[in-house]
């Protein structure tokens, strides 16, 4: 068994544990948004592995990165609102019919 199978394990049981955290600590926002960039990054490292075990170009691999930074962005932005409007970040204040 090649050593490099072995490194295809740390980024897999990463994106685990950041799927775990994401549906179980899911009392504030921040906690979700950081899981999800968590497992943004998790993903990249492997999609990273996979390519340079196959030799190829990276720019599928950049262009996800630049989409990751996107999302971000955008999640902080979402984050900014939400504090602004109710104050705090818990999902337990939020009402269904308040805008």
């Amino acid at each position: 068994m090649s050593i490099l199978n072995f490194y295809y394990y740390i980024p897999l049981i990463s994106v685990l544990c950041g799927l775990w955290v994401f549906v179980s600590k899911r009392k504030h926002l921040l906690n979700t948004l950081l899981s999800l960039e968590y497992i943004m990054l998790s993903v990249f490292w492997l999609m990273c592995l996979h390519l340079v075990s196959l030799g190829h170009e990276a720019y599928f691999v950049l262009f996800f990165l630049t989409l990751a930074a996107c999302e971000g962005a955008l999640g902080l932005a979402l984050l900014v609102s939400v504090v602004r409007t109710h104050g705090n970040d818990c999902f337990s204040s939020f009402s269904v019919l308040q805008c």
